[in-house]
């Protein structure tokens, strides 16, 4: 993917990269637990992409960043078929003195 934005040259902003938390049971055990928090991310957005709109956006310390690009799921409407969109979701660990606050 990193090959991908240094052929186009797309820079994109801390609010770009970050399109949305993923707010689920398991993504509220793991941020209880683990301190690791879900978003849905741009599919341009490389791993330090991610690290660094997170950084900025929440005033928060990253450890580690985890990646995934998850595939589209054919569906169907009446008689036509189609597929819901591609998108990249990721894991994101905090140093255990910082908490990110959804709520």
């Amino acid at each position: 993917m990193a090959e991908d934005v240094a052929k186009t040259k797309v820079r994109l902003e801390p609010y770009q990269v970050i399109l949305r938390p993923l707010v689920t049971e398991k993504g509220f055990h793991k941020a209880e637990r683990l301190n690791q928090y879900a978003f849905e991310v741009s599919r341009l957005a490389s791993k330090e992409d991610i690290r660094t709109a997170v950084e900025e956006l929440f005033e928060v310390k990253v450890l580690r960043v985890n990646t995934q690009n998850r595939k589209g799921k054919p569906r169907r409407t009446r008689a036509r078929y189609g597929q819901t969109k591609a998108w990249k979701k990721a894991i994101v660990t905090l140093d255990p003195e910082h908490r990110i606050n959804f709520f």
